[in-house]
């Protein structure tokens, strides 16, 4: 991970007013631009600059801004030149005044055109949004301009407009040295969408979408499922949280084929359950740990992970063992970085403690780093931890976690590696109360926003709550906000559904990413394993609300997943309540937007190897408003940190279109990537296939990306590398599950759900209720006060009537 150092955002020079020296250059009745060719020069404060035109730009370099007469027409054009760069940019924007800034509608999309000559790569068309409440601030960059000596047209349509913006500013970011020599801008509003086709479903699946649960089950108790580059998906068992499947050594996984609905088995050398995994940049995946042991029967040792690793090979359909990581890690992170390594923290040690040790698997060696090689904070993240990639490189902590409490302090940090330091991020809601939340980078991945949905505590075991929060990482101090509540569905508390009252929510959330830009969120219970929630809603980043939805007929609490299968339909498996028992059915989600009738088709992709900064051609057999990448799943208790939807800006000409890879690896880290096309109607096509790869699009090795200076600005404790220690002690209960009763795959609650009376007559009706089944009691100690009479069975006749 590269170094940075972070400066702040430098005012913009604009404007002030005064008398103009020539009659000024207006905007034409279609090009919304003012002065679009610099002809007319500015005045007073502003004279150094054309009319309408300022100066902009942030970071440590040297520049000029000058008005030449090498125009491409009429008599001037604008040339930006840096002769010295360590960081930042340099740019001539569109002045943010109401006087010039051109007027937008909210929702619609403007075409965008210069003429430019370059001698450096590094550059791109960069736009600014007025907010009405908020102020001018950066939207977004768009398209990577390449070097050109004589002049060249640059054309790329605007992402929609989004809510609350009136205004925007935009120009070209000179980020390299050399210079930039641009005139005749140009700006169109797209030409209005075509009115929304006649729905091909019912009316209530057009407006909430359909669940169909599959006629073929699914043969393995998977919960890691991993979409593959190929469309398929590999769904990891293990042992499935069997002990007896892992005493008999028979752990299990299946590669799942969409198209024909098919599952082959696959040989797994190792207990996998736990695990973590990532796709590494060939499209082959990662799996980290796993289960070395299950507890101890009378819940005096706890889980064990172990060291080993592996890579499955998603042509030949094996796995294949790496060298050993530094620590035995079950329930690890796994977060891809900017240059193709893997980080990855937290998890329990082969001694049941918590694992201080982060690892490094180095793309360029294929191999987990030796200790000494990476950067230590003898920090203890805790268990699946999700870690998120900033656009920058550092890595932010959203809070989601897995079991019991968070990490002290707010809850949420960023880690800068370089730095080896941890700064706490505040304001996320009821921080001891994620366990099992989900979180995601929101569509678009430019817009580096995280959305935290719902979560409980299996320790405590309260009501799992509805909160949600977003934290906007563009800001100098970002801090969580609480957003909407989580819409209420049914649950069933062993009697049958009912609705869901007061503050009950849902923890053991699945969250997906879909093509139109919105968010699935769906599944999830009440309780530690028990009282399953049926709820599903579209989370739409554009209004920050919710959209309630056909909700999942089946159970998908503990170890359940869901996740984007290439042809826009979302997948859910699993659900593995306290009574050890396993869901095998399998549910599919078809959105309400594959019910609009007859979808877009990407009918050819030039190259399917894209290198960063590259513009790339597809065409299509209509109209699309936008095109995107979405980096497949890799899913696993409501985590997923990899997940992310990367904007591709339009240069549309007929069915040919041109896509705008960001310059920025941390955007976008390296490896396959799902690209759809979208039309005005939000419908998707099916997926193409691409790889990203290839160094960052700048000419200067040393130089970061060209990133406006963000969360630079943090006021939360920081804290350095640590005293160093091998471990953090964790509790042998850390699953929320009593092993004094039963096998080790049932689990009976620690701490019952608070409706339950603290008598053994309420927990053992409850035990029933959730069909427990016979339990013995394993040892002499009987904490819960399931086996009064001494018998060796939990909750039999005797103990039901000996003790009320």
């Amino acid at each position: 991970m590269r170094s940075r150092t972070r400066t702040a955002l430098l005012a913009v020079m604009g404007l002030t007013g005064g008398l103009l020296l020539t009659t000024p250059q207006p905007a034409s009745a279609a090009n919304l631009v003012k002065n679009p060719g610099f002809e007319t020069a500015g005045s007073g404060e502003g004279a150094d600059m054309p009319y309408c035109w300022e100066k902009s730009g942030w970071g440590d370099n040297d520049f000029a801004f000058e008005t030449v007469a090498d125009a491409h027409s009429g008599s001037k054009a604008m040339k930006v030149t840096l002769t010295r760069r360590t960081e930042g940019d340099r740019k001539a924007l569109i002045t943010e005044s109401a006087e010039c800034a051109p007027v937008v509608s909210v929702g619609r999309q403007y075409d965008l055109g210069l003429w430019y000559k370059s001698t450096t790569p590094d550059t791109s068309i960069t736009l600014f949004r007025h907010d009405t409440t908020a102020g001018w601030q950066y939207w977004t960059d768009l398209k990577t301009l390449q070097t050109a000596a004589g002049w060249t047209e640059a054309t790329v349509r605007t992402p929609e407009v989004p809510a609350g913006t009136d205004r925007i500013a935009w120009g070209v970011s000179v980020y390299g040295t050399g210079s930039v020599t641009t005139d005749d801008y140009t700006m169109d509003q797209v030409a209005e969408p075509v009115p929304d086709p006649e729905c091909t479903g019912t009316a209530e699946e057009c407006a909430n979408g359909r669940w169909d649960v599959l006629p073929t089950q699914n043969p393995v108790r998977s919960m890691h499922s991993v979409v593959l580059n190929n469309g398929k998906v590999l769904l990891i068992a293990g042992s499935g949280n069997s002990e007896e499947m892992f005493e008999a050594g028979t752990f299990t996984s299946a590669v799942y084929d969409p198209e024909n609905g098919t599952y082959k088995q696959i040989p797994t050398p190792k207990d996998m359950f736990c695990a973590g995994h990532v796709q590494l940049k060939d499209g082959r995946v990662l799996v980290m740990s796993g289960n070395k042991g299950y507890p101890s029967a009378d819940g005096t040792i706890g889980y064990q992970g172990y060291k080993d690793s592996y890579v499955f090979d998603p042509v030949t359909e094996t796995y294949s063992k790496t060298n050993d990581m530094n620590d035995g890690h079950w329930y690890p992170s796994a977060t891809i970085l900017g240059n193709g390594d893997v980080i990855s923290f937290g998890g329990l040690k082969e001694d049941s403690t918590g694992s201080v040790t982060a690892e490094l698997w180095s793309d360029a060696e294929q191999k987990w780093l030796e200790l000494w090689k990476v950067n230590q904070t003898w920090s203890y993240w805790g268990l699946y931890p999700s870690m998120i990639l900033m656009q920058d490189g550092r890595l932010f902590y959203s809070g989601s976690h897995v079991f019991g409490n968070n990490i002290p302090g707010a809850g949420a940090a960023i880690y800068d590696y370089d730095a080896n330091t941890v700064t706490q991020v505040p304001g996320l809601q009821r921080k001891d109360e994620r366990d099992q939340s989900a979180s995601v980078l929101l569509p678009p991945a430019q817009d580096q926003k995280v959305l935290t949905l719902g979560g409980g505590n299996i320790d405590s075991n309260p009501d799992a709550n509805r909160l949600t929060d977003v934290i906007d990482l563009k800001q100098p101090n970002p801090s969580y906000v609480a957003g909407p509540p989580l819409p209420q569905g049914t649950v069933d508390l062993g009697a049958g559904k009912v609705p869901q009252t007061g503050d009950q929510g849902k923890m053991y959330v699945s969250a997906v990413l879909l093509p139109d830009g919105k968010v699935l969120e769906t599944g999830g219970a009440l309780h530690n394993r028990a009282d399953p929630v049926y709820e599903s809603s579209l989370y739409d980043p554009a209004t920050g609300t919710f959209d309630p939805v056909a909700a999942d007929p089946e159970a998908r609490g503990y170890h359940s997943s869901a996740f984007l299968l290439p042809d826009g339909r979302v997948m859910a498996t699993g659900d593995n309540p306290g009574n050890g028992s396993w869901n095998h059915d399998v549910s599919i989600y078809t959105p309400p937007y594959l019910l609009k009738g007859e979808r877009p088709t990407i009918t050819s992709v030039i190259d399917t190897e894209w290198s960063y900064g590259d513009t790339q051609r597809i065409t299509v057999d209509r109209p699309i408003a936008k095109a995107e990448l979405i980096r497949p799943a890799a899913v696993t208790h409501s985590s997923d940190p990899n997940q992310r939807f990367v904007d591709l800006p339009l240069s549309v000409d007929g069915n040919n279109v041109d896509l705008n890879v960001t310059s920025n690896p941390d955007l976008a880290p390296p490896g396959w990537y799902m690209l759809f096309a979208v039309d005005a109607g939000g419908v998707p096509s099916v997926a193409k296939w691409v790889r990203l790869d290839g160094p960052r699009a700048l000419s200067a090795k040393d130089a970061s990306a060209h990133v406006h200076a963000f969360a630079d600005d943090l006021q939360g404790k920081v804290t350095g590398p640590g005293k160093k220690r091998s471990a953090q002690k964790v509790g042998p209960a850390v699953s929320g599950c009593d092993r004094h009763y039963g096998s080790a795959n049932v689990c009976v609650p620690t701490d019952f759900p608070p409706a339950v009376k603290a008598t053994t007559k309420a927990r053992c009706d409850w035990l029933k209720a959730n069909d427990y089944g016979r339990l013995k009691v394993n040892g002499k100690d009987d904490p819960l006060r399931l086996d009064p009479n001494r018998d060796g069975v939990a909750c039999g006749k005797g103990d039901v009537k000996s003790r009320r």
